[in-house]
């Protein structure tokens, strides 16, 4: 399934075309009512205003050292939302296409919200022209004591149902950047999600807070449509391709290259190009996101991987950057050239404004030998001061070849600032992903046991457990922990390419990992203080041991691959952690509420689940 050799195959009849940076279309044609990647966005707070400021601060003394999983504040404050799903019709790119948008945004509105505030999100399915349903899931959030709002449909909440509202109520217990997004089918590749920021203690200084930087692969077509492709009887066509690479929505596309592929000599190469609607209206300068920098300041930028399914690697002309986080865990502050973050995953870097040039390029390449890309190098603007932002940025990029290992950095160098040794596991589970034909001749991808996931929309998993049930078909890939207080999972990857694999409801500490064919040997890295983080890159043919404790949030938790076909094609276990406290929950009148509209709406309407349904 590794597919690197189709990116140098274009690269032989087609470059990458750059244009203009300042955007020849308008903004309300390439990315709605958004301000992202325009000079217009506002930077962001060291905080929210509007917050009780005990010892000066929302937190009041609690640090970048104080330990999250016990302690937060009780600010009082609610943050509220309102967002409407639509669909709409926009060219991020400059290829229009029809895609899935939060208030007209794209991408959708940024959430802001101080450590300890109480978020409130009101979600309006508005989606027409077909109807179908939706939810939102709050990424890397820990929903301690209410897991019906982590916003998974099957597993703790029915679909919110065409026309009908669901107001999420959630505490903002973890701090840093994230995002939020669609977790019915691959509705997020559509365009469906957002960034998060959660303000908190900082263990390092910055000067200006640039705010989200999303890294998307970008499909040109609508998810249904790919994850049919995927999910075909005898699959005869070789994968599926993102199209184009974007920063913060943003992007130019060569216009040409459905024709440019037809000419490559490639029977498979012709029948992906007859897929790519070449009728579709397209302007090769649509334009690129555009940033400033000011000379001598150090500038915080979030980076978040939003995509579909490619891995990015991040890198800023002429600059080195200082990590200060990954996903919501602060790190010891190291430096680097290349930032390499799966989907899901985050970073928070410090970049110094130290060069001698006007203007620089960002640049963030899906890796062409771990993933599927047409066109894989997205490129963004970076302006000094008041340079003349119609001009090109002349800036050389770092070489620094692709090491090919489809992993994130080594263990070894991220160790967490607020410290914690990994405990000694009650339950071991060892588990194999795979990727399988089954009885009908259908791909699958499964996270254990070569079975694939497939969740019932109107019958969640944790609502079943909540009301004592706790026994279910093999295809919904429970595995109970049962009172287990720390598990530790062994993976193996019997797969040729790498997986960014997330755990809901906890952060996992990171103890091992290995490439192709590697076993592990039983060696912890840092048991003193291992790496911790809510999501992980499993290598091609090779493993990861991670472990989270379990007995901290009882619940009914999605593990899954972020590859957005991946788990529509099945990869994903749901940890049933401790059962019986499940069954102590009130759950809110307002979930069985959703249920009962969902119930009612698929009365009459029957959705159209050609997937795993996440």
């Amino acid at each position: 399934m590794m597919r690197h050799g189709l990116f140098g195959l274009l690269a032989a009849g087609a470059a990458l075309f750059m244009g203009e940076t300042s955007a020849k279309l308008d903004q309300m044609k390439t990315n709605g009512h958004s301000v992202l990647g325009t000079l217009d966005a506002p930077t962001l707070p060291k905080y929210l205003s509007g917050a009780p400021m005990p010892n000066g601060a929302p937190w009041s003394n609690m640090t970048a050292k104080t330990n999250y999983y016990h302690d937060k504040p009780n600010t009082g404050v609610i943050r509220r939302y309102e967002f409407t799903v639509s669909r709409g019709i926009i060219a991020p790119d400059g290829y229009q296409r029809d895609v899935l948008l939060i208030n007209d945004q794209f991408p959708g509105p940024l959430i802001e919200a101080n450590w300890g505030d109480t978020i409130q999100v009101q979600v309006l399915n508005n989606i027409t022209g077909p109807e179908e349903g939706t939810a939102l899931h709050w990424h890397g959030l820990l929903h301690r004591d209410m897991p019906w709002e982590d916003g998974v449909p099957s597993v703790t909440q029915c679909p919110i149902a065409p026309g009908e509202s669901y107001t999420y109520n959630f505490i903002a217990d973890m701090h840093g950047s994230t995002w939020y997004h669609s977790h019915y089918s691959a509705q997020y590749a559509d365009g469906l999600f957002g960034p998060m920021v959660i303000y908190g203690p900082e263990p390092e200084d910055y000067d200006i807070d640039l705010g989200p930087v999303m890294l998307s692969d970008w499909y040109h077509r609508q998810y249904h449509e790919i994850v049919s492709q995927l999910l075909l009887v005898n699959l005869t066509q070789g994968g599926v391709y993102t199209q184009n690479n974007l920063i913060n929505g943003k992007m130019n596309y060569d216009c040409r290259i459905p024709d440019v592929v037809k000419t490559l000599n490639s029977t498979a190469l012709t029948e992906l190009a007859n897929t790519l609607n070449a009728s579709a209206p397209c302007d090769s300068d649509a334009g690129v996101s555009q940033f400033r920098f000011e000379k001598g300041k150090k500038h915080r930028l979030r980076l978040v991987n939003s995509g579909g399914e490619g891995m990015q690697r991040f890198s800023i002309d002429e600059h080195s950057m200082t990590v200060i986080s990954n996903d919501f865990i602060q790190v010891e502050p190291y430096e680097t050239q290349v930032v390499t973050l799966g989907v899901g995953q985050r970073a928070d870097v410090i970049v110094e404004a130290n060069g001698d040039k006007d203007a620089y390029w960002m640049r963030s390449n899906v890796s062409v030998l771990c993933n599927a890309a047409l066109q894989p190098s997205a490129m963004a603007a970076i302006y000094y001061d008041d340079a003349d932002t119609e001009s090109l940025p002349s800036s050389v990029a770092w070489n620094r070849p692709d090491p090919a290992t489809c992993g994130n950095d080594a263990l070894e160098v991220t160790r967490p600032v607020m410290e914690m040794p990994v405990p000694e596991p009650d339950l071991t589970i060892n588990m194999t992903m795979t990727m399988f034909m089954n009885e009908s001749n259908i791909l699958q991808f499964a996270t254990n046991d070569n079975v694939g996931f497939r969740g019932n929309y109107n019958s969640p998993t944790m609502l079943l457990s909540n009301l004592g049930n706790h026994s279910f078909a093999p295809e919904w890939n429970v595995q109970s922990t049962k009172n287990a207080k720390s598990v530790r999972v062994i993976l193996y990857n019997e797969i040729p390419e790498p997986h960014p694999m997330h755990l809901h409801g906890f952060n996992m500490y990171i103890l091992a990992e290995g490439g192709i064919n590697a076993t592990w040997d039983g060696t912890i890295v840092h048991p003193e203080n291992p790496q911790r983080r809510d999501t992980f890159l499993i290598q091609p043919l090779g493993y990861t041991v991670f472990q989270f404790d379990a007995g901290t949030n009882p619940g009914v938790w999605p593990f899954h691959c972020h590859v957005a076909l991946h788990v529509s094609a099945g990869m994903m276990t749901q940890f049933m952690v401790m059962p019986d406290e499940i069954e102590e929950y009130k759950v809110p009148n307002k979930v069985a509420e959703t249920c009962r509209q969902w119930g009612k709406w698929t009365h009459t309407n029957i959705p159209n689940q050609i997937d795993s349904g996440l």
